[in-house]
């Protein structure tokens, strides 16, 4: 079997850094923080197994593994760029594009979406599903809802508050946390370990998804209690579809962040609904 390529942003952030020799350099080219282009680097660095930079006080120098692999990505680099002339058109005007997770389009556009096109009901709108920062850059949105923290969302792109982590299950469970199942969404960087901490003992999660929406959703089917954002549960809370099974909340280290690339008016109202109306939970 054929070895998977590394991911696009990966090497579009190498050859930036090796062209300017600075994360920094490349990061503002790329619309990217710096910390964000050096973890790329990083990830392609141990993906192949070899050091691609030497990182010095003043800046970066090539390695002859970075040396030998640049042309390599340079080219279909630019071959890439080159079939895209002519490609690149404007959207229409009538056509409001929103680039997100399926958890977001799920929990909170889609219960938005019957009040919003009842104010534009000749307005078209498209979801297109996005989980990586690559996926964004690929797509040409007029609204974007990313996940992660604030190095890896880029600096274009606002936290989307309440950010916070709460407990929820579904109002047929009874129980507190710690004598109910736990379902944890993993790949963040706070969970069920951080509440045992900050809150109260907890047992070892028995149910593991790698994403807020599905923990919800198995929360509110009664599969036991998912830590969630608070935000993306608002819709949910609101319908009874689940409710809180603690009063307390944790701080996250990932939270949604909202990016806004059009000036249609569409989009901004869109967008303020998206912040307001999810308001928090916990006091």
């Amino acid at each position: 079997m054929a070895k998977s390529l590394p991911p696009l942003g990966w090497l579009r952030s190498f050859e930036a850094a090796a062209r300017h020799l600075s994360f920094t350099a490349a990061a503002d080219e790329l619309g990217l923080t710096q910390s964000a282009v050096s973890q790329q680097v990083k990830s392609l660095e141990t993906r192949l197994g070899v050091p691609l930079f030497l990182r010095r006080a003043r800046g970066l120098d090539l390695t002859d593994a970075g040396r030998r692999l640049l042309p390599n990505v340079q080219v279909p680099l630019l071959a890439l760029e080159t079939a895209m002339v002519g490609m690149d058109r404007e959207q229409p005007a009538d056509l409001l594009t929103i680039a997100t997770s399926v958890s977001v389009a799920h929990w909170v556009i889609a219960p938005l979406l019957p009040r919003f096109r009842c104010r534009h009901p000749n307005l078209k709108v498209r979801l297109l599903s996005a989980i990586w920062p690559d996926d964004y850059h690929t797509l040409r949105a007029d609204i974007e809802i990313r996940f992660g923290s604030a190095q890896q969302v880029g600096v274009n792109a606002k936290a989307i508050l309440p950010d916070r982590l709460i407990a929820v299950k579904s109002p047929t469970v009874v129980g507190r946390p710690q004598e109910l199942p736990l379902i944890e969404a993993v790949g963040t960087s706070s969970g069920w370990r951080s509440w045992a901490k900050a809150v109260e003992p907890v047992p070892d999660p028995s149910l593991h998804t790698d994403t807020y929406g599905m923990a919800l959703h198995l929360a509110a089917l009664g599969n036991g209690v998912a830590l969630v954002n608070e935000w993306l549960a608002g819709h949910a809370l609101r319908q009874g579809l689940v409710e809180l099974a603690h009063p307390a909340s944790i701080p996250a280290h990932e939270a949604y962040h909202l990016s806004v690339a059009s000036k249609k008016p569409e989009a901004a109202e869109l967008c303020a609904w998206l912040v307001s109306e999810n308001d928090g939970v916990v006091g």
